[in-house]
């Protein structure tokens, strides 16, 4: 059984076995006798690289048995291993060459957070999104076979990311082509079954040994000669199995059940992982496990411990003050949802799986009946929203700007093409900073802006989140406000629930020369660099629709116009000016500053702004250089 540690270390702990086997190559030399001190080694190991650098550790800790049996029993990298979501991949990282580096995790030039095939040959495959390894696994499997080749194709997806279509789309096409694959459930939270211990593993090691398998396909290939027969043993066998084993669904799906069984019994593990590396068609591996094992806090508080940030010294230097920093603008969200649900019963908030992330955990509590939680089902949510719309009910999706574009096609054909009353808070837009491009809200002003009908609301800071969400909310039809991860800059909050004029900009500072047309949190940036440079400042508030005679006007009385938003500049809002004044014949210089035409990768927000020309220096710079043309 693994030791339970109660906190994480501080020093590097010694790591005799992991130190033999930090490649699958050096883990298969270990005996197996020596592999449950492995897993105590790596548990340890893992608790001190994410408390040096912080990031998403529960998840990782419950797979440490299962990541060290699969290494063990299959030939990675040449047998392909594609973990879902990749928020349990630490352990993968650490196992597969990459334990000393594990120190630059997150960091600019470090280690991505998730798995990535440019960092490692055993990272088969890309993740970051959720229920997407079932369907890269299938491709694999049917390019070995296309190929000749006897690698394996293997899945790890746990029990919440199941709950997405595209996981059934691919478990249900799957059996269709007969695939060799398998694919794993990691079942640590939903519980699908609690039928795990003596039984249940002696059941999975019979159930997936090869005499069971010969003797099964033997019955087959005698009873099928007989009328009926062979479908009443099969149905014999299944209603069997379904009595002791929770199956039932993936069997009828075409898929070879087993399990479940405990996914830190290490012996077990290895035993069955071995009868079935080799059994032919779509095999389906069941495994419990705990979120947060052998760490004591994460095992008490799996969601609190999803992901840590890094440890403080436990000495720090006298630390420099601070600049003064506002609610986040999550939480600004939150409370007024519950506002404005307490001020309108026809309010029900929507969210796939992010009640934390996106702080409707007040919001659930208060108005439970209105509170839906869908699971991670983006498209679902979307159009579940437009259902409520449909028959007088007002829906508020609160969803992140990266997982928004999983439900694009319900959002133009269940939500805009029928004008329905939906309004998206679309949080996390812009750069998200350590979780890299898979997570950026990069696109979604210029994936919303080509949508007919679709208000599009980018706030400036807390106060005019607010506004905009109740200006959303009032308006009749589709709706979004974007607004970014972290705090704004403490914007005084009005009381109330107060709108303003949809398609308006404000004019924050009058200047001479430059005026600088600001889409979203940039315009603390604009307002520093424009008092150096005497410039005007625009906070435009609408990107659709877009304050036209405001443009106009600037450009009547400005040589140059800057646009500045934190969105992929091709598309975004920066071109929203310049396809007016294009129409529009009007002669101005435009300088458009965005995120520019390539994936941004991860660092601080800081660093990533900065490498963008998004902050003051870079802002400041980009305008004297074309000025200076």
């Amino acid at each position: 059984m693994p030791t339970t540690f109660q906190e994480i270390p501080r020093e590097r702990p010694l790591t005799p076995l992991l130190d033999r086997a930090d490649t699958p190559a050096g883990l298969r030399r270990l005996g197996e006798a020596e592999l449950e001190g492995l897993a105590d080694e790596l548990r340890q190991e893992l608790l001190y690289s994410v408390g040096q650098t912080g990031g998403h550790f529960g998840a990782g800790l419950g797979v440490i048995e299962l990541t060290i049996a699969l290494h063990y029993v299959f030939d990675t990298p040449d047998d392909r291993l594609v973990w879902d979501v990749g928020h349990q991949a630490y352990p993968h990282k650490i196992l597969t060459g990459r334990r000393e580096r594990m120190h630059s995790l997150r960091q600019k030039d470090g280690l991505a957070a998730f798995p990535r095939r440019s960092e490692s040959p055993y990272d088969t495959f890309g993740v970051g999104h959720s229920s997407t390894s079932i369907s890269a696994a299938l491709g694999m499997a049917i390019a070995a076979r296309l190929q000749g080749s006897e690698r394996k194709a293997i899945a790890v997806i746990g029990d919440g990311a199941l709950t997405a279509g595209m996981a059934f789309e691919a478990l249900n096409h799957a059996p269709e082509v007969n695939a060799d694959m398998l694919v794993i459930l990691n079942d640590n939270d939903m519980s699908i079954s609690r039928n795990v211990g003596g039984l249940s593993n002696y059941l999975a090691k019979i159930l997936s040994s090869r005499t069971y398998a010969s003797m099964r396909e033997g019955s087959k290939k005698v009873l099928s000669r007989l009328p009926g027969a062979w479908e009443i043993a099969r149905r014999t066998e299944e209603y069997a199995k379904g009595m002791l084993v929770p199956g039932t669904l993936f069997e009828e799906l075409g898929w070879n059940y087993i399990g479940p069984i405990d996914g830190h019994d290490l012996p077990t593990l290895i035993a069955t992982l071995r009868n079935m590396r080799d059994l032919k068609g779509p095999q389906f591996l069941h495994v419990v496990t705990k979120k947060g094992k052998g760490f004591a806090p994460a095992e008490v508080d799996p969601i609190g411990y999803h992901a840590i940030t890094k440890l403080e010294p436990l000495a720090p230097a006298a630390a420099t003050a601070k600049k003064p920093s506002g609610p986040k603008y999550s939480a600004v969200f939150g409370q007024w949802l519950c506002d404005m649900a307490a001020a309108d019963e026809r309010l029900v908030g929507i969210t796939p799986a992010m009640k934390e992330g996106s702080d409707l955990v007040a919001f659930s509590e208060q108005f439970p009946a209105r509170y839906f939680d869908v699971a991670i089902a983006e498209q679902h949510a979307v159009t579940l929203a437009a259902g409520l719309a449909c028959d007088g009910v007002k829906p508020v999706v609160a969803i992140y700007s990266t997982f928004l574009q999983r439900g694009y096609d319900q959002l133009i054909h269940d939500v805009a093409v029928q004008g329905l009353d939906v309004l998206f808070a679309i949080d996390r837009a812009g750069l998200v900073g350590e979780d890299g491009p898979t997570h950026a809200g990069s696109f979604d002003l210029s994936y919303l802006r080509c949508v007919p009908g679709l208000v599009i609301m980018a706030p400036s800071d807390e106060n005019e989140l607010r506004l905009m969400l109740s200006t959303g909310f009032q308006h009749v039809g589709p709706a979004a406000v974007r607004y970014p991860r972290g705090s704004g800059p403490n914007a005084p909050l009005e009381p109330g629930l107060n709108t303003v004029e949809i398609g308006k900009g404000v004019v924050r500072r009058r200047g001479q020369g430059v005026a600088l047309l600001v889409f979203g949190v940039q315009l603390t940036e604009a307002l520093a660099v424009a008092e150096l440079l005497d410039a005007t400042v625009v906070d435009m508030r609408f990107v659709k629709p877009l304050d036209e005679a405001l443009v106009r006007e600037m450009a009547s009385q400005h040589e140059l116009l800057v646009t500045l938003e934190e969105n992929a500049i091709m598309g975004g809002a920066g071109s929203a000016v310049g396809e007016f004044l294009a129409r529009e014949g009007i002669l101005v210089q435009l300088l458009q500053l965005g995120l520019p035409d390539t994936y941004v990768e991860h660092a601080k927000p800081a660093q990533m702004l900065a490498e963008c020309g998004l902050d003051e220096a870079g802002i400041e710079a980009a305008i004297r250089a074309r000025r200076a043309l």
